[in-house]
């Protein structure tokens, strides 16, 4: 029974410190079970490679295996519930804080301003992964243009374009003209 607490708290520690879920948990998961001997490093590898390859939340499913392979079934539910509770914890306080304030002008004024702030940040992780993807840089400086990766994405805008918002297809061959021209004609002279 001391055991199955162990790992009860072991994991809600984990659930309930690690700001970011999935991979920014890997490093306290490795502390705390690995410390502990209930694991190697190459059984954690394992597991990590395991969870992601099956449905569900990467962390829930690292902690149910680590506890079913320390405790078993009983050790797999220890550990599940000890990494769900702190969340649902949480969301429950969240919630009935909310119920209270949610009329609040400075409530509403804080939770745009984090929307705000969430765009942005996926708007920069996204423009950072295409600049990566779509140009070749060593360090700072730009070396060349990933050309696979310009027609793929190319293709994909078009697709989109075509399928989710309807646009005739002449029309954008049209506008792929215009932007030829101004890529391999206008912009070429600008420069040189």
């Amino acid at each position: 029974m001391k055991e199955l607490l162990l790992v009860f708290w072991t994991f809600f520690k984990i659930g309930l410190f690690t700001i970011g879920g999935g991979y920014a948990m890997i490093p306290m998961i490795e502390s705390e079970v690995m410390n502990r001997g209930w694991i190697s490093e190459a059984e954690l590898a394992n597991f990590l490679a395991i969870s992601e390859s099956t449905p569900g939340p990467f962390a829930i499913n690292v902690a149910t295996f680590i506890g079913f392979r320390q405790f078993g079934v009983v050790g797999s539910l220890v550990a599940t519930l000890g990494m769900i509770l702190p969340s649902f914890i949480i969301i429950i306080i969240i919630f009935k804080i909310y119920e209270k304030v949610i009329g609040s002008k400075t409530v509403k004024s804080v939770l745009n301003g984090i929307k705000a702030v969430v765009i942005g940040l996926i708007l920069a992780v996204v423009a950072n992964l295409a600049v990566n993807e779509l140009f070749v840089f060593d360090g700072d400086t730009f070396v060349s243009v990933r050309w696979a990766s310009v027609v793929i994405s190319v293709i994909l805008v078009a697709l989109m374009l075509i399928f989710k918002k309807k646009m005739h297809p002449i029309l954008l061959i049209l506008i792929s003209a215009v932007l030829g021209i101004l890529a391999y004609g206008v912009v070429p002279l600008i420069f040189s």
